[in-house]
């Protein structure tokens, strides 16, 4: 049997929730900076992210409040959440190195079986989502954020570590989720900082 609580659940509907509104704030500031096509990129790539967190703390709370076992929302976690990760890095990077003028196009990757190949997509956005952001918060000399977005970065990489383990136990379960809370409040105290120093109107540079 998973040792998976109903509390365990309700809290891992934190992180999400954390993550959402750092996205929000993201997407308002950037959405100035970025072609219609790598926006889109971004915004479908967090509303994945979110989407996949949300399906995994659902599936929790339906699992230990002893409603049912609904498999596919835990076993699409990986996937969304390495498409998602990918697709906003992408959008970032896009938006630093590359002039914005045209549409960007971009394909979701297929989905295939195992853990492997989502991690690595997930270890690759998030690099490319954190280097975005170290280089605004440089740009806009916000020396919190830098130091903050450095522990999200560190602490989404411990999460990425607990990913490949037995998610069926309390203890892995309990020690992610407080990773991943601290990672997703981290990220949004450096996006709030970045926010408040003038990130919409940040003029970006090529």
């Amino acid at each position: 049997m998973k040792d998976i609580s109903l509390l365990m659940g309700l809290v891992d509907f934190i992180p999400v929730i954390l993550f959402a509104v750092a996205s929000i704030i993201l997407q308002r500031d950037l959405y100035n900076k970025m072609s219609k096509g790598a926006f889109a990129l971004f915004a479908m790539g967090t509303l994945d992210i979110i989407f996949a967190g949300g399906c995994k703390a659902v599936y929790k709370v339906l699992y230990g409040a002893g409603i049912c076992d609904f498999q596919a929302l835990s076993q699409m976690f990986f996937p969304l959440q390495a498409i998602g990760f990918l697709m906003a890095g992408l959008a970032c990077i896009a938006m630093i190195f590359f002039r914005q003028g045209n549409t960007l196009y971009s394909a979701a990757p297929p989905v295939f079986a195992g853990t492997f190949l989502f991690i690595t997509a997930i270890c690759l956005g998030l690099t490319m989502l954190f280097v975005s952001l170290f280089i605004l918060a440089v740009k806009l000399k916000k020396k919190f954020a830098i130091t903050i977005f450095t522990l999200s970065f560190i602490f989404s990489l411990i999460m990425g570590y607990f990913s490949s383990k037995d998610f069926t136990l309390a203890t892995v379960n309990w020690t992610a989720q407080g990773i991943n809370i601290l990672a997703q409040i981290c990220l949004l105290a450096g996006v709030v900082s970045l926010h408040k120093a003038g990130l919409a109107d940040l003029v970006i540079e090529r």
